[in-house]
């Protein structure tokens, strides 16, 4: 598992500060951290004072950007710039509790909004950030104001926002259209076309509705939809009608994506009830991926393990598990298909998980 948090020093800053690490003097901005040796951890000089990082590898953090925070003697890699996944927590709150949720809403919120802006504009180029939470529309004037502010200046720079589409309502009409809709994917779930069981899945009473609307809205102004569905023992039977009604409704989403699930937080909780073992039953998956390629959706598989699929739907589940919190298991040694499969969440559950690995074919 790649660590996000780094023991850090820095003990002339009076206040946390975000900075990016630099290996090159000569081209150091302002709020780089700039390297004044390596031996032993990394050691810099920033706008704050020094900063040293022991036991830490320069390859490894070379243009990272970091939250740093003194007090705690901590760095938070915000953005990893040899990596793909980086994802910025904006809150904890969340106005759901979905059955299988992998971060458990908290109530109380920590404003990082100011650091993440500056993070975002210290990003490499062409970077995609992700915005996760909790619910990040729960704030969405601190939300928008991160966006216009960072692509007015970062045009470069793409966001995918994970949101459970129960807040952009038509007020925010006006400040999305004023949005560049070309670099924001807004990740959207759906869990099932019976709206009863949705809202049960989410405990939210009239989420289905909202959804609907959200999607419709965000649709009417061109933004681009990522609708998400996690696969559980609840909505599985139901999964071929889903795909129906997405394609009657929802002709507009760029992907559907079907996730399935992560042993963690409140999936953890509820794993019994929840994981449902698709090494050993496909059929209903199957039928909602041939449903909607022959309506034109392109449909895809998040976080499967390829050998847990049939070799013909194989090319639909690239690696999607964030490299921060993805391991492979021994039997994954010399597969041919290792580079491009998601392989597993580092807490995957060993003892009760699939009954089925390894390629097998058909």
């Amino acid at each position: 598992m790649i660590p996000l948090r780094l023991a850090a020093h820095a003990p002339d800053a009076q206040t946390s500060f975000v900075t990016r690490v630099n290996a090159h003097s000569t081209c150091a901005g302002a709020q780089d951290a700039v390297l004044v040796s390596s031996d032993n951890g990394v050691h810099c000089i920033t706008a704050h004072g020094p900063l040293s990082m022991p036991g830490v590898d320069l390859a490894d953090i070379n243009g990272d950007v970091l939250f740093v925070d003194p007090p705690k003697g901590i760095a938070h890699r915000l953005i990893r710039a040899q990596s793909r996944h980086n994802t910025f927590l904006v809150t904890e709150q969340c106005d759901q509790l979905c059955v299988m949720c992998s971060q458990p809403p908290k109530r109380h919120h920590v404003d990082m909004f100011a650091y993440f802006e500056q993070a975002a504009l210290l990003a490499p180029a062409n970077a995609t950030i992700g915005i996760s939470g909790g619910e990040p529309t729960l704030h969405i004037d601190d939300l928008f104001c991160l966006l216009d502010n960072t692509l007015s200046k970062r045009p470069d720079i793409s966001f995918h926002i994970l949101s459970n589409g129960q807040h952009l309502n038509e007020l925010h009409a006006e400040r999305l259209l004023g949005l560049a809709r070309d670099k924001i994917e807004w990740g959207i779930p759906l869990y099932s076309a019976d709206p009863a069981l949705h809202d049960q899945i989410v405990k939210k009473e009239g989420a289905f509705e909202k959804v609907m609307e959200t999607l419709d809205r965000l649709a009417t102004i061109g933004s681009r939809i990522e609708l998400r569905t996690v696969i559980m023992k609840p909505n599985l039977a139901g999964l071929p009608r889903l795909s129906e009604f997405i394609t009657r409704h929802l002709p507009y989403v760029s992907v559907w994506a079907l996730m399935q699930l992560e042993n963690i937080g409140y999936g953890r909780m509820n794993w019994n009830d929840l994981f449902e073992d698709n090494s050993v039953r496909f059929s209903e998956i199957g039928d909602a991926l041939d449903i909607a390629k022959a309506k034109g959706i392109s449909a895809q598989l998040y976080n499967f393990p390829r050998c847990t699929i049939p070799e013909a739907y194989r090319a639909l589940a690239p690696s999607t598990i964030s490299d921060w919190k993805q391991r492979y298991l021994p039997i994954c040694d010399g597969c041919e298909e290792k580079s491009d499969c998601s392989g597993f969440f580092e807490w995957y559950p060993d003892k009760s998980g699939y009954s089925r690995l390894g390629l097998q074919g058909g």
